[in-house]
């Protein structure tokens, strides 16, 4: 179960990270988005960041193995590398219609052999 929470909560903490990095790409195409400054972009980008560590903070403590989880440091980092990818594909995808091409999904199949790779007992 310390497993499966893990991952919920980080799939949730890299969504709002990846809105936090690049949401912010399409505010020009909103109509309350058109005028702001730098500035202002930062401040929102910053609170979204905030929600991402409410969830991905307490994702590394319950799922570290020395706290009590099931993972390892090596294993959390690349899980959360794996999930970062595949909610950056989902919202490239459906908010910017992104097409990916051939070497982008292969190089996500390698990535998916790299969690294959750390997660093998030898």
């Amino acid at each position: 179960m310390k497993g499966f929470i893990t991952i919920v909560f980080l799939l949730i903490s890299n969504t709002f990270m990846t809105f936090a990095w690049y949401g912010h790409l399409k505010f020009k195409d909103l109509s309350c988005g058109k005028n702001l400054g730098l500035f202002s972009i930062i401040l929102i980008s910053w609170g979204l960041a905030f929600f991402e560590y409410l969830f991905q903070v307490p994702a590394n403590r319950i799922g570290f193995k020395e706290d009590g989880g099931p993972y390892s440091l090596v294993q959390l980092k690349t899980i959360q590398e794996a999930i970062t990818l595949i909610v950056f594909m989902v919202f490239s995808m459906v908010v910017f219609k992104q097409r990916f091409e051939w070497n982008h999904i292969l190089g996500f199949c390698l990535i998916v052999l790299a969690v294959f790779v750390i997660f093998k007992k030898w």
